[in-house]
């Protein structure tokens, strides 16, 4: 996918490229991200804090629901609920991010997330996102 498709730009781009994509009826999808040192020291050594992962599983979500990159650019988060994180990533590491989508009303989409690095769960909770408007 270019990165022209993908959401935002840099440096609030975290979703780096499309792994699985999203399945016929939206009920599932997969992206990757790299934790680059550069990001961590343009935010004072703490990229990506955990509410930048939450970020993360947003545009996951708004990337692969639409299918469409204008819905994607302009949608955004809208809430969170109970989410953890076992800890910060570290530069170098290729973090995973899987979205389910949970329930939809109408444009707000409710989706669980969970994001790993290799088989160790990094964080996970759901994201509540609003769905944008195509240019």
């Amino acid at each position: 996918m270019p990165p022209a498709a993908l959401p935002h730009g840099y440096p609030f781009r975290f979703v780096d490229r499309i792994v699985e994509e999203r399945d016929e009826a939206f009920t599932r999808g997969r992206v990757e991200l790299l934790v680059t040192a550069g990001q961590r020291a343009a935010s004072g050594g703490a990229w990506p804090s955990r509410f930048l992962l939450a970020e993360a599983v947003a545009q996951s979500a708004l990337l692969l629901q639409g299918g469409d990159p204008e819905i994607g650019r302009s949608g955004f988060l809208a809430g969170l609920e109970g989410f953890e994180f076992s800890r910060d990533p570290m530069p170098g590491e290729r973090l995973t991010v899987n979205v389910a989508l949970s329930a939809r009303f109408g444009k707000m989409l409710k989706f669980s997330g969970v994001v790993t690095s290799g088989d160790e769960p990094v964080a996970r909770g759901v994201v509540l996102v609003r769905e944008g408007e195509p240019a």
